[in-house]
């Protein structure tokens, strides 16, 4: 540990749980997390969706507290409460005064290692996540984005949607809900993270007892060794069988009656821990990640096709994907992908200049440094260091990485991502997906 971050601890607790905390003395407030390493590509077909509608049920009372009891307890002291699911782990977290934070590490454990998962409930709760798909349908912009993640990685866990489909909700049962709440919510699948003007060993202890249940029997049904996360039994970085990702290819169309066309072309990108993504990090911010990227300059500022382009980057334990979003006029969809896939290849083909170099890396560092100045955001930092990265980066190599990246590094790295198979998703009113398969020949 680096002195930069000599005010981060952690303890590993009986039964593998982890608790992390960073002391920032100069708030009056703690972040608080309890992250659950799973997530919805952790799901086989019968459980679709199970991980997002879990997560809210785990709000609908315990037997110590009701819905109702814990809502009202956090907003009795100005908390706030709340939690999401992504593809590969959950989070429950609360932001309160740090006297307060007893409390929230009382609410927050009870929710996770105690919920009742009523039949009422499910049945209630079912209705709610089902109008949240159909609120994210009605979003041409998620739409578009969900389109391209399923055709890249296709029918398989990382390609399917986090929120489960219509179907598949309206098919899960309590029973399949509450085994997979039983199977995923152990102590060696959930990190305690927290940040803020904070005790390390009290937040420990509060966690230790709140836990205790749960770990007791975790040992009971393990013994003193617990099992690793599914994510890591295969070594570093890789999945357990029959989850790898399958990476395709070709046009996703989605026919809408909508005023813009919403496209993204992209492909597979790098997993989180390939040391490569700091130079795809700073290529992207040139190429796409901001007011003077070639994209924004090229479509919206010299030609005014479009109001939102950008170029994105994420990862995942094994994989990534990196792309392109334009959201234009319909009649301007074919002159937009052909820029935008001019510019790529002049990436390929030339690199950067040292101007756009420059401003890629000073983009990236002041993205991550300032992403720093709130307790949320550590409290972020440390629980997805702990539970999907081999550890905590401290920010200085963090720095120096991004600061190291060369031409060499961004022409290396433009060759190996932005040439491999693309995939083209399209929302919008059109009737024909061939007529856009001249964009990715």
């Amino acid at each position: 540990m680096t002195a930069a971050d000599s005010t981060v601890r952690r303890t590993v607790l009986p039964g593998g749980l982890r608790v992390v905390t960073e002391f920032l003395p100069a708030v009056r407030s703690v972040a608080l997390g309890i992250w659950v390493g799973v997530g919805s590509r952790d799901e086989d077909e019968t459980h679709a969706g199970a991980t997002h509608y879990l997560e809210h049920l785990l709000f609908k009372g315990t037997r110590k507290r009701t819905a109702l009891d814990i809502s009202a307890t956090m907003d009795a002291v100005g908390g706030e409460l709340n939690a999401f699911t992504a593809k590969e782990y959950t989070c429950y977290y609360a932001r309160v005064l740090d006297a307060d934070l007893p409390l929230a590490i009382d609410v927050l454990s009870d929710m996770v290692t105690d919920s009742l998962i009523e039949p009422k409930d499910v049945d209630a709760e079912r209705n709610v996540v089902l109008e949240e798909i159909a609120m994210n349908e009605d979003d041409p912009g998620d739409t578009v984005h969900e389109a391209f993640t399923t055709r890249l990685f296709g029918d398989t866990p990382l390609g399917r949607p986090i929120l489960g489909t219509v179907g598949s909700i309206n098919a899960i049962t309590r029973d399949q809900i509450f085994e997979h709440y039983q199977a995923r919510y152990t102590p060696p699948h959930i990190v305690v993270a927290a940040a803020g003007n904070l005790d390390h060993d009290m937040v420990v202890e509060g966690i230790r007892a709140a836990f205790a249940g749960a770990t007791e029997d975790h040992l009971l049904a393990y013994g003193d060794t617990p099992p690793a996360p599914p994510r890591l039994r295969s070594g570093a970085g890789s999945l357990w069988d029959g989850y790898g990702p399958a990476a395709g290819s070709g046009v996703n169309l989605i026919s809408r009656p909508i005023e813009q066309a919403n496209l993204v072309l992209g492909c597979e990108g790098l997993s989180r821990t390939d040391d490569r993504r700091f130079a795809l990090g700073v290529l992207n911010a040139a190429l796409g990640g901001g007011m003077s990227s070639r994209l924004f300059q090229e479509v919206r500022e010299k030609r005014g096709l479009a109001y939102s382009v950008y170029s994105f980057a994420s990862q995942h334990a094994d994989t990534g994907l990196w792309g392109v979003y334009v959201g234009c006029l319909p009649s301007k969809a074919d002159e937009v992908l052909k820029i935008a896939s001019a510019e790529v290849a002049k990436v390929v083909e030339s690199g950067l200049t040292d101007a756009e170099l420059d401003r890629g890396k000073g983009q990236v560092r002041g993205g991550i440094v300032l992403s720093l100045e709130d307790p949320s955001s550590r409290m972020t930092r440390l629980g997805k260091s702990e539970l999907v990265y081999p550890g905590l980066e401290p920010v200085d190599e963090v720095l120096a990485a991004i600061d190291a990246v060369t031409h060499e590094d961004i022409n290396a790295i433009a060759a190996e991502v932005l040439t491999r198979p693309k995939v083209l998703a399209v929302v919008g009113p059109y009737d024909d997906a061939d007529a856009f398969g001249s964009v990715l020949s």
